[in-house]
């Protein structure tokens, strides 16, 4: 589903600030697959799903999502098929619009030439979907008057409905109280399971990474330094993840934040 070869990024080269932020990394996810992704600060978490994107281009490797060559593609243009959630809550929705309109928004999201009608077949059908967040009865009220929790559901909501092949979680929960965390991951379970979606997310929080989804990696300075699935990955613990970075590294991890439990 995505296939990811020998990534490597390098800013500012040739110069006495060069920066290898990705180096060499292979990467195999396959549909359906939930991917949680840790590593300390400058491990180039972040720098991988700006290739992934597309927000930055590629120094060299390639990457491929559903058979297709992406690797030069615009950002605009991935956009359509990759949904990315950011720490913010404010960055995935339009504050000065309605609920329904950022819905219809997400709706049409990938259809051109489509026009998707607000009537109330429509209303009903969002009604529906904004149950679960509590929203069904709000669906004028302008985003901007949501709370931060509120908002990133509505954000989640809009992403699964846009359709894509492929969702970047990057610390979405990080911003968020400890409740509204809660109620977001477990709408992201909900989501993935019925919409059969295909994840990656970014997380400081071992104990999040240990807890949800299908696969977990970490890594540190721009390489994969672990990659565990299935019962490997149900018998870890914080203590063992930690362990297992001393012992490749031979250095504590740099990290207090990854010891954070929610």
């Amino acid at each position: 589903m995505l296939e990811i070869s020998h990534l490597t990024k390098v800013f500012h080269p040739g110069t006495v600030n060069e920066k290898v932020a990705l180096n060499d990394v292979n990467l195999h996810v396959g549909a359906g697959e939930v991917v949680c992704i840790i590593g300390s600060n400058g491990s180039g978490k972040s720098t991988l799903f700006n290739m992934i994107s597309g927000t930055y281009p590629v120094t060299g490797g390639t990457i491929v999502l559903d058979g297709k060559d992406v690797t030069s593609s615009a950002e605009y243009r991935r956009a359509f098929t990759i949904g990315r959630i950011f720490q913010d809550p404010t960055k995935g929705t339009a504050g000065k619009m309605s609920i329904e309109d950022n819905l219809i928004t997400a709706s049409r999201k990938g259809m051109r030439g489509l026009r998707i009608s607000l009537n109330d077949r429509k209303r009903a059908e969002f009604r529906a979907l904004l149950e679960p967040i509590g929203l069904q009865d709000r669906l004028g009220d302008n985003v901007g008057l949501l709370s931060g929790g509120q908002r990133q559901a509505l954000t989640l909501l809009m992403t699964v409905i846009s359709n894509p092949k492929l969702i970047l979680l990057d610390e979405h929960t990080a911003a968020l109280d400890p409740g509204n965390a809660d109620t977001v991951m477990a709408l992201t379970q909900k989501y993935i399971s019925q919409y059969n979606l295909t994840a990656l997310m970014v997380t400081h929080n071992m104990q999040l990474a240990i807890d949800y989804g299908t696969r977990l990696i970490m890594m540190d300075s721009g390489r994969i330094i672990l990659d565990v699935q299935g019962d490997e990955k149900r018998r870890l613990t914080v203590g063992s993840l930690v362990e297992v970075f001393r012992s490749i590294k031979s250095r504590d991890y740099a990290s207090d934040r990854g010891l954070l439990t929610i």
